[in-house]
């Protein structure tokens, strides 16, 4: 699975606002909202949540 340009540019913006790495991933959906409420509950779990969803799909 080779990375393009906008991979890595999902990737910054997931590190920087999880929410925003999701939305460029995958849109206003389910994820996006359980990646809203993880970076309410704690920064990391958000990060960690909206990395999977890149790297996933």
């Amino acid at each position: 699975m080779a990375f393009t340009c906008t991979d890595i540019f999902k990737i910054i913006g997931a590190i920087i606002l999880p929410p925003l790495g999701v939305f460029m991933e995958i849109g206003l959906g389910k994820q996006f909202w359980i990646n809203v409420l993880l970076t309410i509950l704690g920064y990391f779990p958000g990060i960690i949540h909206a990395l999977y969803i890149i790297f996933k799909h």
